[in-house]
């Protein structure tokens, strides 16, 4: 082990992509968006700045996400963004090859999970691990999961929501289901759109979602102001919209992710439910911070349901923790290349 060699935990969001270094915890929070001129293919921004450009830029600039439900979609574009948040997050360290671990969904193939390995290779790492995202979300929140106990964790990032039981350090059931915060957003500008004959952008989606949006109706609405563009004159127009017009909006991706939690607690052992009655529902990532989620789950599944500190975090808290001590998670996690 070089003692120098620098460690870094990623965090591939379809949304945003997290990079953690142990000790300093997480020193990168940054969309998962790259510009690209499609003159010459050249990387023309990477991150917060690339997504700035989303919906404004000329036809000589696209900016996307190479990412899509949480898998590669675009190979060569996501290796120039791992490339540039690794440079980035090593700063001073920069030629020192590092070691990395990377979340992959759980329902990932093994060709998909050798495409995040080789896309970090070739972006500059020494080795690559690759582990599945609800033992990281479950160590990131705490959960001791070396325990002979069954703990439950629902991860509901931007591509997709990740349900497991977890016990003795690995994944009794599970599932994941490609319908999380993103669908959320689409559902939100189909609403405006179809209701308000209003168009809105991905980014004014996801305001009203952090803004006013909860899973379960408020009898105090939150009330948002939206802009956007009049359908029929064609000239911009501002609407006012209350809370529980989107939790109607957003129905149908709730239920289809209660349905992805509801299906691995009926897969779940019978001594395995005893424990997550007992220890509830650990909820991370983003999108479980839409306002009383936890409430929803509790309510269409029976089981408490708890948000976990810093949710946004978790993963990325485990890849750093798992980095820390690879040795102790080498059997239990780390996917074989």
């Amino acid at each position: 082990m070089n003692f120098f060699r620098p460690r870094l935990g990623i965090d591939l969001g379809t949304t945003n992509t997290l990079v953690f270094v142990p000790k300093r915890g997480v020193v990168l929070n940054e969309p998962s968006v790259v510009a690209v001129s499609e003159r010459d293919n050249k990387v023309l921004a990477v991150g917060a700045e690339a997504k700035e450009m989303i919906g404004r830029t000329p036809e000589s600039i696209i900016a996307y996400r190479p990412m899509k439900d949480g898998v590669i979609a675009d190979y060569k574009v996501t290796e120039a963004m791992l490339r540039y948040y690794m440079r980035k997050a090593l700063g001073t360290w920069n030629f020192f090859k590092p070691e990395v671990m990377i979340s992959v969904p759980a329902g990932v193939s093994g060709t998909e999970k050798r495409a995040v390995v080789e896309a970090a290779m070739k972006a500059g790492a020494k080795n690559a691990y690759v582990v599945k995202e609800p033992i990281l979300a479950a160590i990131g929140a705490g959960i001791p999961i070396h325990e002979a106990c069954g703990h439950m964790i629902a991860d509901i990032g931007g591509g997709t929501i990740d349900v497991a039981v977890i016990s003795l350090g690995g994944i009794v059931s599970s599932t994941s289901v490609k319908c999380a915060g993103n669908r959320i957003d689409h559902a939100i500008a189909d609403y405006v759109k179809k209701n308000y004959n209003l168009a809105i952008g991905d980014k004014t989606a996801e305001d009203i979602k952090i803004e006013i949006g909860s899973a379960v109706p408020l009898e105090q609405e939150l009330v948002m102001v939206v802009k956007g563009r009049d359908l029929l004159s064609g000239l911009p127009r501002t609407v006012e919209i209350k809370t529980n017009e989107i939790v109607k909006a957003v129905g149908r991706e709730l239920r289809e992710m209660i349905k992805a939690v509801r299906h691995v607690l009926q897969e779940t052992p019978p001594e395995l439910s005893a424990d997550i009655i007992d220890q509830g529902i650990i909820m991370t990532g983003g999108s479980s911070q839409l306002r009383n989620f936890p409430e929803l789950v509790f309510r269409r599944t029976g089981v408490r349901a708890n948000l976990s500190d810093e949710a946004l975090f978790c993963v990325a808290k485990g890849t750093g923790i798992a980095l820390n001590h690879l040795e102790t998670y080498k059997k239990s996690i780390i996917a074989k290349k």
